[in-house]
């Protein structure tokens, strides 16, 4: 008769890729979730409102300058949406970080090498939403500050 012993291999240790991959989760759900959620508990004020400020806004800026005098911009109060799409965008920018890390070291410590993936990929994910979510808006103040410069006559 044969013993039934047979050498038992170690299982990896998943611990690390387990929290990471969480971390990886929350911080993809602070990238996307406030993008969809602030707008509808905040709205923003409408589009020809935004263009008609910053119509003013650059026009009193062209006077001043004309004037020679030093233009002072008015203080403009953060409203609360703002507050919240910033803290959000920290929040998964700070988390994603922390997935990726949590995945590096998952990787040293010889644990589970899909959930450290995992991961890595949830982090990068999502920082790369919140870049890309930047780049739009940067994109849109951009057509925007055009239209008005084509509007007052500046381009």
């Amino acid at each position: 008769m044969t013993s039934s012993t047979t050498p038992s291999s170690a299982v990896p240790s998943r611990r690390l890729g387990i929290i990471g991959s969480i971390v990886g989760m929350l911080a993809l759900m602070a990238a996307v979730l406030p993008h969809w959620v602030v707008p509808m508990v905040f709205p923003p004020p409408p589009a020809d409102q935004i263009i008609v400020d910053t119509g003013h806004r650059i026009k009193e800026r062209v006077i001043a300058r004309v004037k020679g005098v030093e233009y002072q911009a008015p203080k403009v109060e953060k409203s609360a949406g703002r507050s919240w799409s910033e803290t959000a965008s920290a929040t998964a920018i700070s988390l994603g970080l922390l997935a990726i890390l949590l995945s590096v070291l998952s990787l040293i410590f010889r644990e589970e090498r899909l959930l450290a993936g995992v991961a890595a990929v949830l982090g990068t994910g999502a920082i790369a939403i919140e870049i890309s979510f930047v780049m739009i808006g940067a994109l849109i103040l951009i057509a925007i500050l055009y239209v008005v410069g084509n509007i007052i006559g500046l381009f």
